[in-house]
């Protein structure tokens, strides 16, 4: 039995959500079917912009009468405002509970740790492994995993491809499409409105998303996250997070495709790149080239 290795997540807090309303209170908010959340004790989702643009994103479990959202520490305020100017008269709890929860990931094991806490898998991708939300005081290791930390996580999560707000892209300016949502559980199209939900289906039945995540690796260590990729000096997309040679891209598919048809090099600050489609990946590269529209 491989227990694999853990990491405490510094940068991430916990919001509960709570209360006797707060399971239809969500799902008229966020991305995530709650309902399945609730079948299967985790989900992953973004609070969305009305113009379907990510305000953050985050993964949820089911707790007890309500939800945990594990999200980026800097965005749980922010989050708190926001959910509870949506909360209005309905019979819902939100408390940030950051001070006294702590994010641990679990990765690289074929089984559940065993800890005092919420233990879910994560629902964006099988090979992620386990996430779970502890008392900061709690004794994360006593599974058997082997502590480390979380620069080997993120090196974990970025060999899988799996794109983070605040990290690979900036809040206020992605779609869930251009960060693969879609294809990691992030999106739902079936369960009916809310906020941001029009512009996300629109893109998803026409099928206009032209940016994407995708996976890069070097000749080099990568340089930092925001660096411009260029191909014979035309901007294709900017480079996401990073660990050594290996990183998360978002390029616009139609140029890259037509930048390695004609043979030219994709450039990151003087670094030579290489770029394939995560593993996961339902969408494809495009066929047909568009010149139109800013990368």
């Amino acid at each position: 039995m491989r227990d694999g290795s853990y990491a405490r997540l510094d940068d991430r807090g916990v919001v509960r959500i709570g209360g006797a309303e707060c399971a239809p209170f969500l799902q008229n908010i966020v991305t995530t079917d709650i309902d399945r959340v609730v079948a299967s004790g985790s989900g992953f989702g973004a609070l969305l912009s009305p113009q379907g643009k990510i305000l953050v994103d985050f993964l949820i479990y089911r707790h007890e009468d309500g939800f945990l959202f594990d999200l980026p520490l800097a965005q749980t305020g922010d989050f708190v405002k926001r959910m509870t100017l949506y909360r209005l008269r309905a019979k819902v709890e939100i408390e940030n509970r950051s001070e006294r929860d702590a994010v641990v990931a679990y990765w690289d094991a074929d089984h559940a740790p065993i800890v005092d806490g919420v233990v879910a898998a994560d629902p964006r991708l099988a090979e992620l492994g386990f996430r779970a939300i502890v008392p900061k005081d709690a004794d994360p290791g006593a599974s058997g995993a082997m502590a480390s930390d979380a620069a080997a996580y993120h090196a974990w999560r970025i060999a899988h491809a799996i794109p983070e707000g605040g990290i690979d892209f900036p809040f206020g300016e992605a779609f869930p499409h251009d960060v693969d949502m879609d294809d990691l559980g992030g999106l739902d199209f079936r369960k009916g409105c809310y906020v941001g939900q029009e512009i996300v289906s629109r893109m998803e039945h026409r099928g206009t998303a032209r940016r994407r995540a995708v996976a890069v690796s070097g000749g080099a260590d990568l340089p930092e996250p925001g660096t411009a990729i260029e191909a014979s000096d035309r901007l294709v997309g900017t480079l996401g997070s990073s660990a050594g040679s290996k990183g998360i891209a978002l390029v616009r598919l139609d140029r890259t495709k037509r930048a390695l048809d004609d043979g030219a090099t994709l450039t990151a600050g003087g670094v030579t790149l290489s770029v394939r489609l995560p593993a996961f990946a339902r969408f494809g590269w495009p066929q047909a080239v568009d010149e139109d529209g800013a990368a």
